[in-house]
């Protein structure tokens, strides 16, 4: 009697909110039809945690985190933008300064993601608890809030806009896993997210020399067709041929004799 088959498979991938993997999951569907990609969206904080415990093959995460255990590759820097109401004084420009924003409120929610050395603006009387809450603030109007642009566009309001602040700090996302877990699917997805092809050297099924000879590939010249003696054929001249052949007759229409 055989014992349980084992289950297929598979890759549980963590993201945390404004990352958008759906570029990767499609290459990874092309690419490992048979394995199925199982997307967890968890919070910022939850993301590390998730990955220590094994209940996800890896996370596309912001930086900074306790990277104790975990390995990680950085992948893209996020601008950092201030969200206003659309009747706000930032939106009379087309971007801003840190300083610029020195007598505002800047909301600062308990899940930011932004490594602030000091906060800038003026603190708020408390926290928001999410960036969600803190939306709903700036659309009280009790301040503004500094975020990544991607989470701006995913808490979008018509009543709000943003603006780029080019000297704050910028958020870094990156793919991690853990250190002790860098399995053969791990390598497939980081093959992915760095743009790898299929038959790139660290790929799934790189190409066998053999299937590029059977191809025409290099030390596969093929001579040139030979003539009767197995020497290759001389090349005649125009009109005429090698070896003293006799010219064609000349075409056309005989003239009558009168």
């Amino acid at each position: 009697m055989t014992g349980p088959e084992a289950a297929p498979p598979s890759f549980r991938l963590a993201y945390v909110p404004g990352v958008t993997p759906a570029k990767w999951v499609r290459i990874w569907t092309e690419r490992l039809p048979d394995v199925p990609l199982d997307l967890v969206q968890v919070t910022a904080a939850e993301a590390p945690g998730m990955l220590r415990a094994a209940d996800a093959d890896a996370g596309l995460v912001r930086l900074p985190i306790d990277r104790t255990g975990l390995s990680a590759i950085p992948l893209y820097t996020e601008t950092t933008v201030v969200v206003a109401p659309k009747d706000h004084v930032v939106t009379a420009v087309d971007e801003v300064a840190v300083a610029d924003l020195a007598d505002e409120i800047v909301l600062h929610p308990l899940d930011d993601t932004l490594d602030w050395p000091e906060l800038p603006g003026r603190p708020a009387l408390e926290r928001p608890a999410t960036t969600a809450d803190a939306v709903e603030l700036v659309a009280a109007g009790i301040g503004v809030l500094l975020v990544p642009q991607s989470l701006a566009r995913l808490h979008h309001r018509k009543d709000l806009t943003y603006r780029p602040v080019t000297d704050a700090v910028e958020s870094r996302v990156a793919l991690s896993w853990r250190e002790d877990e860098t399995t053969d699917l791990v390598e497939e997805f980081i093959g992915i997210v760095r743009g790898r092809t299929v038959n790139s050297s660290r790929g799934r099924t790189p190409t066998p020399p053999a299937a590029k000879a059977e191809r025409g590939g290099a030390g596969d010249r093929r001579k040139p067709p030979a003539g009767k003696s197995g020497k290759p054929a001389a090349k005649g001249g125009r009109g005429g041929a090698a070896g003293g052949a006799k010219k064609p007759a000349p075409r056309g229409k005989p003239r009558r004799s009168r």
